[in-house]
């Protein structure tokens, strides 16, 4: 009998923490909820094998359990099969191989109290960027970071001891550069063009929003508005777009699918595996917080996580070629009910698209 009550327990609890998210309420105990869908799918596929093996149910309860249970695996599946390859790629493998046309970003959250900075220059050292961005650099990771300024000659420098200092360092030339804080105070971005070795720019954001945790935010609105009025900002954008950073919200979450609607952007993680970036240090709750979406604009020559530098993160690199010249049909479109709640969202940040840099 204690066997059966923890279980029912545990399909009650688990089908609470499925039904809760769909609210789109942006209390941070419901958006994190979003985060551990893998999770939420082996322990739903856990609750069915202890049903099975342990647990001695009436008929009719037991069918209704297991109905529960089955349904909450495959909705959770729903979710992670885009990121698995089981699915459909979304951005073709590059068969075009013109240096002067590409692109290599390494986004690396370097954890503020980490002081293994050789680890990270070394990483840098081996895949070799052109552009690398930092997030959680203080003035102390500035100064350690130094040395790869003779590579990176380009830089833009947001030194903060508030867990969302910013730095780019970049081989190739910015345009256009503008740092701001975006939506939030002491929440910074960085906008600028790159231009490639052809002479070709590219619009490039890079983000790090405030996660929905109570050590910052009590409601995912500041997080949400910043993804939204960027991808409100390059829905038009006939240039090459990419957008990049620490977005402190996963990749299957209705934020991200409603900022990739937004803006027609492409996931090149889609059809090819989760890539989870975070947390470095403790393999069963890991998600992938990191990310680069970019424009059909380019095809997929490598996309890897790096190995471990210390951080909690893992960095994320990806080599993107700039293939086609016209912009293509996006892979997503919004509906009334996703404008609706992007409204909302921006609505109550008090942000509006007109403020993000970089525009026509």
């Amino acid at each position: 009998m204690l066997l059966e009550t923890f279980h029912s327990l545990g399909v009650f609890a688990l089908a609470v923490a499925t039904v809760l998210p769909m609210s789109n309420a942006p209390f941070w105990w419901i958006r994190t909820l979003d985060f551990p869908r893998l999770q939420f799918f082996v322990l739903a596929l856990l609750l069915i094998t202890m049903q099975f093996v342990f647990c001695d149910y009436q008929p009719l309860l037991h069918y209704c359990l297991l109905a529960v249970s089955g349904v909450i695996a495959a909705y959770h599946f729903s979710w992670i099969l885009p990121y698995t390859p089981l699915a459909p790629l979304e951005v073709k493998w590059s068969d075009f191989d013109k240096e002067s046309e590409t692109i290599k970003i390494l986004c690396a959250n370097v954890l503020t109290p980490n002081r293994d900075s050789e680890s990270l220059i070394k990483l840098i050292a081996s895949c070799k960027p052109d552009v690398v961005l930092t997030v959680e650099t203080n003035l102390w990771w500035q100064d350690q970071l130094e040395p790869i300024e003779k590579d990176y000659t380009h830089c833009v420098k947001w030194p903060l001891e508030n867990l969302f200092g910013m730095h780019l360092y970049s081989r190739l030339p910015l345009h256009e550069v503008e740092a701001c804080y975006l939506v939030e105070d002491g929440i910074p971005s960085i906008h600028c063009e790159v231009e490639l070795e052809s002479g070709r720019r590219v619009l490039c954001h890079f983000l790090h929003p405030t996660p929905p945790v109570p050590e910052y935010a009590a409601t995912s609105t500041g997080r949400d508005a910043e993804l939204i009025v960027v991808a409100k900002s390059v829905a038009d954008e006939n240039r090459p777009v990419i957008v990049a950073g620490d977005l402190n919200d996963v990749a299957w979450s209705t934020t991200t699918r409603l900022f990739r609607k937004l803006s027609g952007l492409c996931d090149p993680r889609i059809g090819r595996g989760l890539f989870n970036t975070f947390h470095a240090q403790y393999w069963p709750i890991r998600w992938p917080l990191d990310h680069l979406f970019h424009s059909n604009h380019f095809t997929l020559r490598k996309l890897k996580r790096m190995p471990y530098f210390g951080s909690d993160h893992f960095a994320l690199f990806t080599e993107l070629t700039l293939e086609h010249q016209q912009k293509e049909d996006p892979p997503l479109q919004p509906t009334p009910e996703d404008e609706k709640l992007a409204e909302e969202r921006t609505r109550e940040a008090g942000v509006e698209v007109e403020d993000v840099p970089g525009q026509n």
